[in-house]
């Protein structure tokens, strides 16, 4: 009888102690998932942000780049200053395509500048978005991001 009895008390301490393993593991994986899962969107706003930023910035210079020479250096620190914060935290395509439109920018400032006929013409043309490669490239990598929430 006290063999039974061993046997039966130590049948329900392992299952005691598997039950609660069980609930403690469930737990621990909620957790971790849920914080992986705001990690995740605190990212995605945050780089939101950053690839706006940049958009404002690199728009408001384009315009200034079509009439006005670079007189001023220190005008495209701002811009720079983005790019590297982006290089912190964007993915390849999206940094490339940030290294490319400020290129576009800089050679702009040292290009003659543009009339208003040649605008007007830009405006009309295929290109006339200069942005638009950066913000696909930024729109992919936040999905990406997004389906992995």
């Amino acid at each position: 009888m006290t063999e039974i009895s061993v046997v039966g008390a130590m049948a329900g301490v392992v299952g005691s102690l598997a039950g609660g393993g069980a609930t403690i593991a469930t737990a621990w994986i909620t957790q971790k998932t849920h914080s992986r899962r705001e990690m995740i969107r605190l990212d995605v706003r945050k780089r939101e942000t950053l690839y706006g930023e940049f958009i404002g910035e690199c728009g408001r210079l384009l315009m200034d780049a079509l009439t006005h020479t670079l007189e001023h250096p220190e005008t495209l620190l701002p811009a720079y200053a983005l790019l590297n914060r982006i290089r912190l935290a964007a993915s390849a395509p999206v940094l490339a395509e940030a290294e490319r439109l400020l290129m576009r920018i800089t050679e702009q400032y040292f290009a003659s500048n543009v009339t208003l006929e040649e605008m007007g013409r830009i405006a009309r043309s295929v290109d006339a978005d200069p942005l638009k490669a950066f913000g696909e490239a930024c729109r992919a990598e936040l999905k990406a991001l997004h389906a992995r929430v």
